[in-house]
C-alpha cells in the first residue's frame, strides 16, 4: 500500500482507503454485522488506515461497527465520519448549530470516541456554503477536543470551490471518475493552493466502471442503482455518477477496447484517479471482502499509458460530457 498526504491535516493516508455506505452487505439488503467487521478487519489487514463513515449509514451501524473494529485493533487507523443528512426537510435552514452539534455528539457516542479524526458535512444544500456560522461552529466543537478536522462532501463543484474559501475546511470528498472528470479542471488546482486533502468518492460510478453490469443486471428495489436514477431519493449524481445507465454501457463498451486484457476494469478505473497527484486518497466501497482485493490492487498497478489516458479523455469528451459535465 501507498500512501498520501490528507492536506493540512497532515494525516498520511493510504491511497486505497475504505467506504462504509455498503461494508456490511449490498444496498439495500440490510447491514450484517458479521461481514462489516470482516471487510473492515481485511481492509486494515492490507494496509488500509482512513475509514470513510456517516451517522445515516445504516442508521449508525456503520459508525458503531467502524467504532469497534478500529478499537479491537492495534494499527492507527483513522475515521472520518458525516453528519447532516438526517435533517429532513434537508433543507438549508435546517442546518442550526444546535443540530449539527448534537450529530458530532452523537457520532463521538457510536464510534466510541472522544474526538474524531474527521468530520465532514455531509452534501449539504448549496446555500448552507454561504453560511459562516455554519462553519464557525466547527471550531468551537475544535476547540473543545471534539474533533480535529472539518471536512466537507460535495456535490458540485461550485460548492467544494466556496466550501474551501472557509480556513478550517481541510479536506473534500467529491465524486471524480472516468465518467466524472470536471473536478480536475479548476477544483484540483485550487485545493492544492488551500493544502486541502481530496477525497474521491464513487470511483467506480456505482459499480459501473466494473464492468461487471448489463441490461439485464438486477438492482433491488432498495437499492439505489434501481430508484435513485432520476433523483428520486436524492442527488441523481450520486447514481452511476448522473449518467444514464445506458449511455453507461456502452461506454463500459469502449472502455473494453482502451484496456483489452481487463476483465475486471475497476483496478484500472481507480488506477486513472490515482495518477492525479493531487488525490489524497480514494474510498471505495466493498459489499464482499474480494472487493478489497481489486480496489487494493490499483496501489501497485503501473500509471496507465498517455494513449490510455488520451483515449479516456476522448471517450468522455464524445460520449459522457454531454450528460455531466455541466450539471455537477
Amino acid at each position: 500500500m501507498n500512501y498520501r498526504r490528507l492536506g493540512k491535516t497532515n494525516f498520511n493516508v493510504s491511497e486505497i482507503s475504505l467506504g462504509t455506505w455498503q461494508v456490511g452487505g449490498k444496498w439495500g439488503s440490510g447491514f450484517d454485522d458479521t461481514l462489516a467487521e470482516r471487510i473492515l478487519n481485511e481492509a486494515i489487514d492490507y494496509g488500509v488506515n482512513f475509514i470513510d463513515t456517516a451517522d445515516v449509514y445504516e442508521s449508525g451501524a456503520s459508525e458503531a461497527a467502524v467504532g469497534r473494529v478500529v478499537k479491537s485493533r492495534s494499527e492507527g487507523v483513522f475515521v472520518a465520519t458525516k453528519c447532516g443528512r438526517q435533517i429532513n426537510p434537508h433543507i438549508s435552514e435546517n442546518y442550526t448549530v444546535k443540530a449539527l452539534r448534537r450529530y458530532v455528539e452523537d457520532s463521538l457516542k457510536n464510534i466510541g470516541v472522544e474526538c474524531l479524526d474527521l468530520i465532514q458535512l455531509h452534501c449539504p444544500p448549496t446555500e448552507v456554503y454561504y453560511r459562516p456560522e455554519v462553519f464557525e461552529l466547527f471550531d468551537r466543537l475544535k476547540e473543545e477536543g471534539k474533533v480535529k478536522n472539518l471536512g466537507i462532501s460535495v456535490e458540485k463543484v461550485e460548492e467544494a470551490l466556496k466550501g474551501i474559501e472557509y480556513e478550517n475546511v481541510t479536506t473534500v470528498q467529491i465524486i471524480f471518475n472516468m465518467f466524472r472528470q470536471r473536478p480536475a479542471e479548476l477544483f484540483f488546482e485550487e485545493a492544492v493552493k488551500k493544502d486541502v486533502g481530496i477525497i474521491v468518492r464513487v470511483p467506480l460510478a456505482s459499480g459501473l466502471l466494473t464492468g461487471k453490469f448489463s441490461k439485464n443486471t438486477f438492482f433491488d428495489k432498495n437499492d439505489h442503482r434501481f430508484f435513485n436514477r432520476d433523483g428520486a431519493g436524492f442527488d441523481k449524481g450520486e447514481t452511476f455518477s448522473g449518467v444514464p445507465y445506458e449511455i453507461g454501457l456502452e461506454a463500459v463498451e469502449k472502455l473494453r477496447e482502451i484496456f483489452p486484457k481487463k476483465k475486471n476494469l475497476a483496478s484500472g478505473a481507480l488506477r486513472w484517479i490515482l495518477d492525479f497527484p493531487q488525490v489524497s486518497c480514494i474510498i471505495p466501497g466493498a459489499s464482499k471482502a474480494e472487493h478489497l482485493q481489486s480496489n487494493i490492487a490499483a496501489s501497485t498497478m503501473p500509471s496507465l499509458k498517455n494513449e490510455q489516458r488520451a483515449a479516456v479523455k476522448n471517450l468522455y469528451e464524445m460520449t459522457i460530457k454531454p450528460h455531466v459535465h455541466y450539471l455537477w
